[in-house]
């Protein structure tokens, strides 16, 4: 192809569409003319495309037949929607039925196999029990600077054979897991709105895959948080997520201990450890090397820190760096000004200490996983100790690795005031009673009501619908069931000016797409990388607010191109494990082939001006399909993880296929899936 005339075609394209897709052109008159009220398939088609993820062919029908209230009713009590497709897609996704103490051993984290090459069983077990102090971060520190290749070589080879041994798989594959679950139940399942709710919820409660062990969570955090509360009570979700690892690691709520309870966060063995230095008694060999590497001191060294902590009568057992324990603010902040009274609700930066005084304690049980990884390998003596120092840590027996626990110990045990109200219930009972307050209250209906009707009704929702919203969400005690049923019955959600005023996410483009054509995916790791280059990956987000929902946030000219690229790449067959049949399309007049693909995906709704670019377009070479990155990188702080080591990294272009099919065919329908109509919702 002439290389001026490609850029010359790519920039027309992009420019045509970024001028229809322009924020200040969202209310346009290309939907409903003189914003007449919308006929019984428009609202069913706005149904499909808000409480869903856009309509398969004859789905339509399907809702016509069975009535649209009678419809939405269904999508509102999800447990009685029949979903076998959905589930034997994912039936082979075993991590998302998996507990996190069996992915943290099926799936280990490469730190706790490095440190077992490094230290053997006994660093195994002190990093499980380093990890319960605060601020339980580090693990044994590994000099690399030393290292050589053949060393790496032989390390490589070490690990290698760990991971045969012991039937383990890396921890590089969590993430395509996850993301395929959440693509292959959004394609698939009946139950669309309460894909669509995960969505919103994964994004409220947003937490980061690529901040440490944080992935190892998700999949619990997902089925048994936000899939299991999706359409019940915002409460149980606030609760269920203040618990959850997922939340508590991501936003370091696990590490926030009191300073008033620092002086009990000692165990046993430290403290006989301190008796011991003070009184001058020789030190056990196990104890003499467990306090060299915390220290990162060689025997000499030692010797001469004794001394100094015998003639001060002060013992200093770990690095100054690691002993810098107090509240963290991190969650108590996210807590109120995201997840619940939002930026304006009316609360202090006093109000956020006292809320992250209220959590202390709340932190997890080996929080990376590191006892877990090694139990295959760990026996004897070896278990018996761990176990003995978890019960020494105040952890319950009972509690696994990577579980939620309350860590008396470290609870700032004062009252509290929080929004003028004093929190004195105790324990675990002042972070509930938090919540109760700040669930109740009015600043946090109206919050969620804001983001749920920007969700489902348009990017700015009128003040009224906001109220109407929040009442119901008052008066049935943050029931989202019943708060949906009213911003669904509500006059603003079938106006006409709202109808397809919405522009699709990257990841409602990607799902929606397949849905339109009929297609099947099996969320390929190439599906992946379309989607990170689109922009939009679950659980990719590293900021606490989640995926943006606003079309301000999505429409750019180098957003708009991805778009088209990725509608080329589907319709030509080229994504690896995705597929579509356009034979229906496949006409010998390019004119009849655009009016079928019009009314196909579009039910026939396409304004002039759109029509009149798409056949310009068709006489004009589609732009070159690119595909996006693949990265099985473990983002763990890991030393020496290299390409080909299992959890190491592995980074590059996705690989994509050939395009097969009718040219005419695909080029008639990548053009109808980069329309405005087809981008909006």
């Amino acid at each position: 192809m002439n290389k001026v005339l490609y850029l010359t075609t790519r920039i027309m394209t992009v420019a045509t569409i970024a001028a229809l897709l322009a924020p200040a052109s969202m209310l346009r008159a290309d939907v409903p003319a003189a914003k007449a009220a919308l006929t019984e398939d428009q609202k069913i088609i706005h149904v499909l495309n808000r409480l869903g993820f856009g309509a398969r062919p004859g789905d339509v029908a399907k809702v016509r037949s069975i009535g649209l209230q009678k419809y939405i009713d269904q999508q509102l009590n999800p447990a009685s929607i029949p979903d076998a497709v959905a589930e034997n897609k994912v039936r082979d996704l075993d991590i998302s039925r998996m507990r996190t103490s069996e992915l943290f051993a099926r799936y280990p984290n490469p730190g706790a196999l490095l440190m077992q090459l490094e230290g053997g069983r006994g660093a195994v077990a002190n990093a499980a029990s380093r990890q319960q102090m605060p601020p339980n971060g580090t693990a044994m520190p590994l000099d690399d600077a030393q290292i050589t290749q053949a060393e790496q070589r032989e390390r490589r080879q070490k690990i290698n054979q760990l991971y045969r041994k012991y039937d383990l798989k890396p921890a590089a594959r969590l993430l395509p897991q996850i993301v395929g679950n959440r693509v292959l139940r959004a394609v698939y399942s009946e139950k669309q709105l309460q894909e669509v709710m995960v969505d919103f919820w994964q994004n409220h409660f947003n937490v980061y895959a690529g901040k440490a062990a944080v992935r190892w969570y998700i999949p619990s955090y997902e089925r048994e948080v936000l899939r299991k509360n999706a359409l019940g009570n915002f409460k149980d979700l606030v609760v269920g997520t203040a618990q959850h690892p997922a939340m508590l690691f991501y936003l370091d709520n696990f590490q926030s201990v009191s300073p008033t309870g620092q002086a009990t966060a000692g165990n046993a063995n430290q403290q006989r450890l301190q008796r011991m230095i003070l009184a001058g008694r020789p030190l056990p060999p196990q104890a003499r090397e467990r306090l060299k590497r915390q220290l990162r001191l060689d025997d000499a060294q030692l010797d001469e820190r004794l001394k100094q902590m015998r003639s001060s009568g002060t013992v200093q057992l770990r690095p100054v760096q690691q002993n810098q324990r107090g509240i963290n603010e991190n969650y108590a902040r996210e807590l109120m000004e995201l997840h619940t009274l939002g930026v304006d609700g009316g609360y202090t930066q006093k109000d956020i200490v006292e809320v992250a005084r209220a959590f202390t304690g709340w932190t997890i049980a080996d929080p990376r996983g590191y006892r877990r990884a090694a139990a295959a390998t760990i026996q004897g003596n070896e278990e018996q100790r761990l176990n003995r120092l978890q019960r020494q840590q105040g952890i319950p027996d009972e509690v696994e690795s990577g579980e939620f626990y309350f860590n008396e110990r470290w609870h700032d045990r004062n009252p509290k005031t929080v929004l003028g109200q004093k929190i004195d219930s105790g324990g675990v009972g002042d972070g509930l009673k938090v919540i109760n307050l700040l669930v109740s209250h009015p600043s946090t209906a109206k919050h969620i009501s804001r983001k749920l009707a920007i969700k489902f009704v348009s990017d700015a929702p009128s003040e009224a619908l906001v109220s109407r919203t929040a009442e119901a969400f008052r008066r049935s005690n943050g029931d989202i069931r019943a708060t949906l049923r009213a911003l669904f019955t509500d006059k603003e959600f079938f106006a006409p000016e709202n109808y397809r005023a919405k522009i699709k996410s990257p990841f409602e483009l990607a799902v929606s797409s397949i849905r339109a054509l009929d297609g099947e995916t099996n969320a390929s790791p190439a599906f992946v990388a379309m989607l990170r280059k689109l922009g939009e990956v679950p659980y990719g987000y590293q900021a606490p607010t989640g995926y943006p929902d606003t079309a301000a946030d999505w429409v750019n000219t180098g957003a708009l191109l991805e778009r088209l690229n990725f509608a080329v790449a589907i319709a030509s067959n080229r994504i690896p494990g995705s597929r579509v049949n356009l034979e229906k399309f496949a006409m010998p007049d390019k004119t009849q082939s655009l009016n079928k693909a019009i009314a196909a995906i579009l039910n026939g709704e396409i304004s002039p001006a759109t029509r009149s670019n798409l056949e310009k377009q068709l006489k004009q070479p589609l732009p070159q399909v690119t595909a996006g990155g693949v990265s099985d990188a473990d983002e763990m702080e890991v030393p020496n993880m290299r390409e080909g080591q299992p959890g190491g990294a592995r980074q590059g272009q996705a690989r994509l296929l050939n395009p097969t099919g009718d040219p005419d065919a695909f080029r008639v329908v990548s053009l109808v899936l980069g329309t405005p109509e087809f981008q909006r919702q």
